[in-house]
């Protein structure tokens, strides 16, 4: 999508100096005057300076981002959900553009919705990340590419909104917009469940690998890439699945559905129900590949 007034910050504060803030800062290096990143933690504070992530950095918020035209909250969800319905609403100069990369929305949305009038709040999720974490893995190409989620609150006016497209296409990122509660539900469904289901199936394995080493042993591609979620943080995923739970629970009924509809076919060595109940799994697999996945 083309924006005509393009993205400039006077003055970009990035809180959170971890892998996602690291790289924004850099992917936004050509579009901002000056730099600010708002981080607790020394060393990363250090580094972002040492590397020229940001050219100043703190350890106190309002200082970090009082004289700033542009905010981003590029810390965990719960940590977000703190600053917002915090004090920041009060630290913040009006026409201020907020946003947040949070990777649940309806909640931050909500509460970047009772923030001061005159603050141009937008809720936003790219959908992207690395193995690795932390300000050393920053990427300016992180973004590029991708999928980024822009999310309207009660303070997104149309304005608001252009600047947040403006702010997209500066990161080459390409915007998908929707309500929190419908990307709350979508990313219940390709995010959050696969981890659930990546933990339980190691936590199976697991069962049968401390009874009977060979099961490590031979682990392969198939292993390695559905259990791959499982070694994922586990303060981010609380963070996560704690602020989308009734989303996240009806999935996994659902699947629990779909489980024993294929346990009941084993059980009663019904060779053809079991590709029956397959076959079309395997064809939806095959559609989103070739329709979706090879474009990124």
């Amino acid at each position: 999508m083309n924006v005509s007034s393009g993205f400039h910050a006077r003055q970009l504060a990035v809180v959170g100096l971890g892998l996602m803030g690291g790289s924004m800062a850099l992917a936004l290096r050509g579009y901002a005057d000056h730099i600010v990143g708002v981080e607790l933690n020394e060393p990363a504070r250090r580094y972002a300076l040492e590397q020229g992530i940001v050219d100043e950095a703190t350890d106190d918020l309002r200082a970090g981002v009082k004289d700033a035209d542009v905010v981003v909250l590029a810390a965990p969800v719960r940590v977000i959900l703190s600053i917002v319905r915090g004090r920041i609403g009060t630290y913040l100069r009006s026409n201020t553009f907020l946003i947040d990369i949070g990777s649940t929305k309806e909640d931050i949305c909500m509460a970047m919705g009772v923030l001061p009038i005159g603050i141009q709040a937008v809720g936003g999720h790219p959908m992207t990340g690395k193995e690795v974490s932390g300000i050393d893995a920053s990427d300016a190409l992180l973004y590029r590419k991708r999928p980024f989620v822009l999310c309207p609150t009660r303070r997104t006016t149309p304005a608001a909104r252009l600047r947040a497209l403006a702010f997209v296409e500066a990161l080459g990122a390409e915007v998908i917009e929707m309500d929190a509660h419908r990307h709350d539900r979508t990313v219940a469904a390709i995010s959050h469940l696969p981890y659930l289901l990546s933990a339980a199936l190691v936590a199976t394995v697991k069962s049968e690998g401390d009874k009977d080493d060979a099961v490590w042993q031979l682990a392969a591609g198939g292993f390695r890439d559905t259990s791959r979620l499982a070694a994922s943080d586990l303060s981010m995923m609380g963070d996560i699945l704690s602020t989308n739970t009734q989303a996240v629970a009806a999935l996994l009924a659902r699947f629990r559905a779909q489980l024993a509809l294929l346990e009941a076919a084993l059980i009663d060595e019904d060779g053809e129900e079991i590709t029956d109940l397959l076959r079309p799994v395997r064809q939806a697999r095959i559609d989103w590949s070739s329709k979706y996945e090879r474009k990124r």
